[in-house]
């Protein structure tokens, strides 16, 4: 069954602090293994742009068995599953050699360019092309709303400009990890590696946009969001293990 395996070699810039890997550089890999899958399956930029189409990240999961560390390569394996009408399914499993060390899963959503509003699969795909999809799943998470915040506390604000912006003109998925990590302290960090972790993409922020940060701890799980004027736009939810 079809898989998009790639290589990915740690680079200095990829890692944080503690010579762990970034969540922001994790997930750019898993970014470009899709966008390089949708291209050899001819869904990619250059099928779909000429169109008006693009695709977003709406959800993302990650189980990680143990951190991620400078010296390793990791091997991204990825699939897309057959859509189901506006949803998107893309599964992963993340490899340091031989050793199995994460899963991932993503929901996408095809969107019109000029307005964001969301597409049924039909408007881009026939039948035929999506029936010998592969159906192996690398996890069977479906638990995708995050609980809001009810007590927390605000952080600290990030203004979006230019440097946050990928082709659609908005903030690419890959920053928020940075922004929302940054609501925890470097104690809290310090001496910890992600096991879980959930990104709910709710709206896109668009430059000049202030982005403010709250968080709250329930002594398993960090939810952490950004809100822009009062309105949710991303969420996250994130659980560490000691090493």
């Amino acid at each position: 069954m079809y898989r998009h395996i790639k290589n990915y070699e740690l680079r200095y810039t990829d890692l944080d602090a503690f010579d762990t890997l970034k969540l922001s550089s994790l997930l750019s890999f898993l970014e470009e293994s899709a966008c390089l899958s949708a291209d050899e399956l001819g869904f990619g930029y250059d099928a779909v742009a000429p169109r008006n189409i693009g695709f977003v990240v709406v959800n993302y999961y990650i189980k990680l068995e143990r951190r991620i560390k400078f010296g390793d390569v990791l091997t991204i394996h990825t699939w897309p599953l057959k859509p189901k009408h506006i949803i998107f399914l893309r599964d992963y499993e993340l490899y340091c050699g031989d050793e199995k060390v994460g899963v991932a899963t993503a929901r996408w959503g095809m969107v019109d360019t000029k307005t964001f509003s969301l597409l049924p699969s039909s408007t881009f795909f026939k039948e035929e092309d999506i029936a010998n999809y592969n159906t192996e799943r690398s996890t069977q998470f479906a638990n995708w709303k995050i609980p809001a915040i009810s007590d927390g506390e605000q952080v600290y604000s990030h203004k979006v400009t230019f440097s946050d912006y990928d082709h659609y003109f908005h903030v690419n998925n890959t920053k928020y990890a940075d922004f929302l990590l940054d609501a925890l302290s470097l104690e809290e960090i310090e001496n910890k590696t992600v096991e879980s972790l959930q990104i709910t993409f709710v709206k896109q922020c668009k430059m000049g946009e202030v982005i403010d940060v709250s968080r709250q701890f329930d002594g398993e799980y960090y939810v952490i969001e950004g809100k822009v004027n009062g309105e949710l736009r991303v969420q996250m939810k994130v659980k560490f293990n000691g090493v």
